[in-house]
């Protein structure tokens, strides 16, 4: 009796599809300014439709979970949207009409 055993469960299949269908078939999210020199895209504060890619409806910078940026590159992200909003590029807020 001097060996433990770990007894092993076999998960049903109801609970391997509740865990598949958490982790879903996402893309796997990448950030934009990262990788491949070649496609690499610079960031400018005076590219406005490119950085209203990153904005919501309402002019909320996006979070960099839904976005895919890395950490570094959604810190410059949100330094150059403001810099845009400060000289009246991009808006602080959307328009109510």
């Amino acid at each position: 009796m001097g060996k433990n055993k770990k007894i092993k469960l076999k998960m049903s299949l109801r609970l391997l599809k509740k865990k598949f269908r958490r982790q879903g078939a996402r893309a796997a999210k990448h950030c934009r300014f990262c990788g491949n020199k070649d496609q690499m895209i610079e960031m400018d504060y005076k590219n406005v439709p490119f950085l209203r890619g990153f904005l919501t409806e309402r002019g909320k910078i996006l979070p960099s979970r839904i976005s895919g940026n890395c950490c570094l590159h959604q810190r410059d992200l949100s330094k150059i949207v403001k810099k845009a909003r400060m000289l009246a590029l991009l808006p602080y807020c959307s328009p109510r009409y």
